[in-house]
């Protein structure tokens, strides 16, 4: 058995934390926005969810979206109808989201068909939407079981089979409108509060003064 020189080893040891080291020095850095556009397709059970409230009015039928009690959805409801308001909850960090009606519970959901139902528990990616902006500043919504179809309504108001939809029809074109008399926390009035002087407050009024 030969013994290696103690020069020998020393030298091997040396040349091999150098290539440890150029090896993880080109190592290429890490890609946030791939990691964040991955997250964005897994749901988030750990944060608090971002809940909404809004109507959807569609591009095409000039009415909003609504769901009614019998689980089928158009976009034929008035301004303000009691079925147009929507509740929306986030999915993700990202732009997913879950969309039900307010008055009937029921989630907007699309089955393998393209066609838009409604669904008392929204758990699954059928019932998942990615919130799209476009360049028009319309909202597409797209289907996160389904890449590519989206919720889209006639000019009557029927749905669409998602299937046949596409990023640049009016069909998939929404403006997210509040709900009638609803005021978000940043468009309601400013109110002054007064509050009363009392002893000790007047009293340490009193002892600034020269």
């Amino acid at each position: 058995m030969r013994l290696i020189p103690p020069g020998l080893g020393c030298l091997s040891v040396y040349f091999f934390t150098l290539c440890v080291n150029i090896q993880v020095s080109v190592q290429s850095p890490p890609n946030f926005t791939q990691h964040v556009s991955e997250q964005s397709r897994v749901t988030d059970r750990a944060s608090r969810r971002l809940i909404r409230a809004y109507q959807l009015y569609s591009r095409t039928s000039g009415k909003h979206v609504q769901v009614l009690g019998d689980k089928n959805i158009n976009a034929m409801a008035e301004d303000g109808d009691v079925h147009a308001k929507l509740i929306v909850e986030t999915d993700t960090f990202g732009s997913r989201v879950r969309i039900k009606g307010a008055a009937t519970g029921y989630y907007i959901c699309m089955n393998k068909r393209g066609k838009l139902v409604g669904k008392k528990n929204g758990h699954g990616k059928d019932c998942i939407f990615t919130e799209i902006v476009l360049e028009n500043n319309y909202t597409a919504l797209q289907n996160a079981k389904y890449d590519g179809w989206y919720m889209a309504f006639t000019r009557k108001g029927r749905p669409r089979k998602g299937s046949k939809t596409r990023q640049h029809q009016r069909e998939v074109h929404f403006m997210k409108r509040p709900p009638k008399g609803h005021h978000s926390a940043e468009h309601r009035p400013f109110h002054f509060i007064n509050y009363p002087f009392n002893k000790r407050t007047k009293r340490t009024h009193h002892s600034r003064q020269p």
